[in-house]
């Protein structure tokens, strides 16, 4: 990230926890709500920190930044292309990023191989050793999945 994105001096920064990797995200299309196209994205992605303080990096293939996502307890703050937007919370920019609430805590813990149960979630961890999650949303609508596999 750039300096001008970091939420904390990088000195102080030094142990956050990191993991880097790839991150693919599919929501199904629910016609029930009107959705006739399946939502779906991925990124190499770089995620520093914890729940309450933390940065994250989406790039291309190649390395260039497509978005820098830095949040605080009081706000989360999305950078794209010249363009920002702020959010109370993290989990309200996950929320209208991705269309789905996802459990922060929960996405940490599975980072680091710790199968922490959310209601309406259910994570795979037995490729955790070749650096592969799988997480799935059943409820509440919509369904969603999250895979995940980390460098190594």
């Amino acid at each position: 990230m750039s300096a001008g994105h970091h939420t904390q001096n990088a000195a102080n920064r030094a142990t956050d926890p990191v993991w880097q990797g790839r991150l693919a995200v599919h929501v199904p299309a629910d016609p029930t709500h009107g959705e006739d196209q399946d939502q779906r994205w991925s990124s190499n992605f770089v995620l520093r920190g914890h729940s309450d303080l933390g940065e994250l990096q989406l790039l291309t293939p190649f390395g260039i930044t497509t978005a820098d996502i830095a949040w605080t307890p009081k706000q989360a703050v999305l950078r794209t292309r010249g363009d920002s937007r702020s959010f109370d919370h993290i989990d309200a920019l996950i929320s209208d990023v991705v269309g789905i609430t996802v459990p922060i805590d929960a996405l940490l813990a599975w980072l680091d191989g710790n199968n922490l149960p959310v209601d309406g979630w259910t994570v795979d961890l037995t490729g955790f050793a070749d650096g592969k999650i799988v997480a799935m949303r059943n409820a509440p609508a919509p369904q969603a999945e999250i895979r995940i596999v980390l460098d190594r």
